[in-house]
Parts: C-alpha cells; sequence; structure tokens
C-alpha cells in the first residue's frame, strides 16, 4: 500500500546492502563485483531514500549497511585475485 511506497527507497538499500555483505561473505570474493554492484545501487537508494523524513532512519541503515558490504566485497575480491594470481605465479 501507501507505506511501502513512502520507505521505498530506504528499504530497498537495507535489502541490497544486506545481500552485499551476504554475497561477500559467502563466496569469499569469487562474487564481490556483483556484491559491489548491487552495495553501489544501496548506496544511491539509500542516499534518495534519506531525502524523505518519514524513511530517514532505514535509509541510513540502508547507506551503512551498502557501504560495509561494499568495502566488505571489494576488499574480498581484491583478496580473491591476488591468491589466484599469486597461485598462478607459483605454479
Amino acid at each position: 500500500g501507501m507505506n511501502t511506497n513512502k520507505h521505498g527507497y530506504a528499504v530497498a538499500s537495507l535489502v541490497l546492502g544486506i545481500i552485499s555483505l551476504l554475497i561477500g561473505l559467502f563466496t569469499a570474493g569469487t562474487f564481490g563485483w556483483v556484491g559491489a554492484i548491487l552495495a553501489i545501487v544501496g548506496i544511491i537508494l539509500g542516499a534518495l531514500g534519506k531525502k524523505k523524513p518519514e524513511g530517514q532512519g532505514v535509509a541510513k541503515a540502508g547507506l551503512v549497511v551498502s557501504i560495509i558490504g561494499l568495502i566488505l566485497c571489494l576488499l574480498l575480491y581484491i583478496a580473491c585475485i591476488a591468491c589466484v594470481g599469486g597461485l598462478a605465479a607459483m605454479a
């Protein structure tokens, strides 16, 4: 109904942030780029959601979780590439 629309961006931001965290944690960086893309979208939606006073709390949470997800996914993805590169160099 009306309520979901008000918090739409904020909730979507939070959901995407959580998904990006899960991708980062459970795929150990293999799909880090997917998580990073989701997190970037989450950050954008969180920023949009913050413009609406009623969705600010959720939007702020979405922004924070998305930013953490982005950093986590990028770090793990870079570590994954570095690890594969290191193994290739040793072979």
